[in-house]
């Protein structure tokens, strides 16, 4: 297998689809990662994370396997909560200022504004408009026109609406795959977070459903902030403002997308999207 040089990643289509990239001065954190040390168990699977992710742009996260990215991207909605011997040693994440690990966190609260959407599409064993609706109806909304306005405009931003409008009350099983994705996605904005986490979120789906979602995680950045967890150096040079890269629980390097790709600092982002390991 040949092995090429980063230079030659404009040539391989790498760069495809260039897009205008603001500067991060142009944007205040949406969230700070500040020294963050984590463990499951005696495994110290983060070590002194710092990351200042920028407002209404799309960050990615990339690295090998086991690298802990997904691992960052579950701490910032403190998911990792859930698993038994999980724990934050140092450090702190912070959300508009405020500590997230705090003794006057809410994390229902912190889940609803920090929403994520999966590797693989968790769509409920319900109706279309039922799986949008049930975030707004967790939430204690009972305005049946709220909530009937609100499906629409999710699945609008998802762009789903023109596909699924004559069968909202079918079954969300019924979708293809790449459907049933960005029904999860429609369903995540529907509660109106300020940031939304992906877990490869289109890893399970074919090209063409994954250009959808691409499209849709691009022209959704205004709204919302994205921080992308994936494997494809493609996908990472489409959808993304700014990429860090990770590797063996620590953040290589972290820089606009565009000049990570074409320039990096160091030697091992240079041989991780190269293909010389991975």
């Amino acid at each position: 297998m040949r092995l090429y040089h980063v230079n030659d990643l404009a040539a391989m289509n790498l760069l495809e689809q260039p897009r205008s990239v603001a500067t991060p001065a142009s944007h205040s954190s949406a969230i700070s990662v500040e020294g963050l040390d984590f463990y499951y168990g005696n495994a110290h699977i983060l070590k002194n994370i710092d990351l200042e992710i920028p407002e209404n742009q799309v960050t990615a996260f990339i690295g090998p396997s086991g690298c802990g990215k997904s691992t960052l991207l579950r701490c910032l909605n403190r998911m990792n909560d859930e698993i038994p011997s999980s724990r934050v040693a140092s450090g702190r994440i912070l959300l508009r200022g405020q500590d997230i690990h705090g003794p006057r966190v809410d994390v229902v609260k912190l889940r609803h504004e920090v929403g994520m959407v999966f590797q693989k599409s968790n769509v409920f064993p319900r109706s279309i408009f039922d799986n949008v609706a049930y975030g707004l109806r967790v939430r204690g909304e009972r305005n049946p026109k709220i909530i009937a306005q609100r499906v629409e405009e999710s699945l609008r931003q998802a762009a789903l609406w023109d596909e699924v409008k004559d069968r909202l009350h079918e079954s969300g099983f019924g979708l293809s795959g790449g459907q049933q994705q960005r029904l999860c996605i429609a369903r995540t904005i529907a509660v109106k977070p300020n940031i939304i986490l992906m877990d490869e979120p289109c890893s399970a789906l074919d090209p063409i459903a994954t250009l959808k979602v691409e499209e849709l995680i691009w022209d959704l950045r205004s709204q919302f902030t994205f921080i992308v967890v994936t494997h494809s150096m493609q996908q990472a040079s489409r959808i993304s403002d700014r990429t860090a890269f990770f590797y063996m629980g620590e953040v290589i390097e972290y820089d606009d997308t565009r000049k990570m790709f074409t320039n990096p600092r160091e030697k091992r982002t240079e041989e991780y999207i190269s293909g010389r390991f991975g």
